[in-house]
């Protein structure tokens, strides 16, 4: 989670943590990419070095400038950026090749990218230091000045620019709010240039970070560098019960992880067959109640039973074949089936359940014996 007291001293190492510089929370290197081809000794096409480099800021959000005075940079650098209407402070993430292709894939024009100035002096760092520790006291401020005004809004952060000049608020609202006098206010309490921007849940989480469901910290505020779509249809591939509370995240959405293992999912379903339809047996007609996409095996019930039988996805194939050409079979395992087909005994794999019953059997027998003898005691 981000460190929002950690101050950087005058070597421009973070401050606070007393790990040589290194942040032991990872709020310090928030998203940060490791520079693999830098350290090939690849300096370009026929030693031509990229005139690009990533600079990261609060909260691991990245932008691409242009290093035109040929600066030396290394990765880790503190830098002086252009913005609109000032200019700003960020550690330097990424630079070389891989910048190359970072801009290719974002489609980001080169004629938009704005400029490096310098690398940051000790009073560019003083500076941003004065501008970052007002960020907590003005944010607890700017919370109460929403309340004041009823808006129905949430301010989640705020970032000083390195020049102090600026700040932006980070909000987040179900619906449009008109903020024009919001601002006015802000504007007045806290004297510099103020900019809104919404922000959605997922990223809101992101700049908050947090601990997940998992232990560990969110993928989101650590190393996951965008967001992609998430449906219900994810976790119904992965045969897990739709319920919101444990398939949402800390952002109140599906978990982006359940994305992460679809693709595997999606690869072994395609040798299970679909069942749209109870199988007929001459026993009756048993219906589809869950399947083990790794093992193959499919379990079916019968409709006055408790109990499931497990059988193979090639089986189950057969029985919908000859269920095709109106025939019946004797049962859903083979004649000829094996101990491990069929299962044990070829009845219910529900092993769990049934210890279930037999602990519960047995409270209860125990709990009438207490009674009858508390009566019997009481009666004499």
């Amino acid at each position: 989670m981000a460190c929002q007291n950690c101050t950087i001293g005058s070597d421009g190492k973070p401050e606070g943590c007393r790990s040589n510089g290194y942040c032991v929370s990872g709020g310090c290197n928030k998203k940060e990419v490791f520079d693999w081809l830098n350290y090939e000794g690849i300096d370009g096409i026929d030693g031509f070095q990229y005139p690009y480099a990533e600079v990261r800021f609060k909260n691991g959000r990245k932008s691409f400038f242009e290093n035109k005075n040929s600066l030396n940079l290394i990765t880790g650098d503190w830098v002086v950026v252009d913005v609109p209407g000032g200019h700003h402070v960020g550690k330097v993430s990424l630079q070389g090749e891989l910048v190359r292709a970072q801009i290719k894939k974002k489609k980001v024009k080169e004629k938009d990218i704005l400029e490096i100035y310098r690398k940051a002096s000790q009073l560019d760092i003083e500076r941003f230091n004065e501008s970052k520790n007002r960020e907590t006291s003005t944010l607890y401020k700017g919370r109460k000045i929403i309340l004041e005004l009823g808006l129905q809004m949430k301010l989640s952060d705020v970032e000083y620019q390195g020049d102090g000049t600026k700040a932006t608020f980070y909000y987040s609202a179900d619906d449009r709010v008109d903020f024009r006098e919001l601002i006015k206010k802000l504007a007045a309490e806290f004297r510099v240039r103020i900019e809104m921007k919404q922000v959605s849940l997922r990223n809101e989480a992101s700049y908050l970070g947090g601990i997940g469901s998992c232990g560990r910290e969110l993928c989101c505020s650590t190393w996951l560098p965008e967001f992609k779509t998430v449906t219900t249809a994810s976790a119904r591939y992965q045969n897990l019960s739709i319920n919101p509370a444990k398939l949402s995240g800390q952002c109140g959405r599906l978990k982006c992880c359940l994305n992460y293992e679809l693709d595997t999912y999606m690869n072994e379903l395609k040798g299970i067959p679909e069942v749209n339809r109870p199988l007929k047996t001459e026993k009756g007609e048993a219906f589809l109640q869950r399947t083990d996409i790794f093992r193959k095996i499919m379990y079916f019930g019968y409709k006055n039973e408790s109990s499931w039988h497990a059988i193979s996805t090639q089986r189950v194939e057969e029985i919908i074949s000859m269920n095709s050409q109106d025939q019946v079979p004797q049962s859903l395992q083979n004649d000829n089936a094996t101990l491990q087909e069929k299962g044990p005994n070829s009845q219910v794999e529900n092993k769990d359940l049934n210890a279930f019953d037999r602990k519960l059997t047995l409270k209860a027998k125990k709990k009438k014996f207490k009674k009858s003898k508390r009566e019997k005691r009481n009666n004499d």
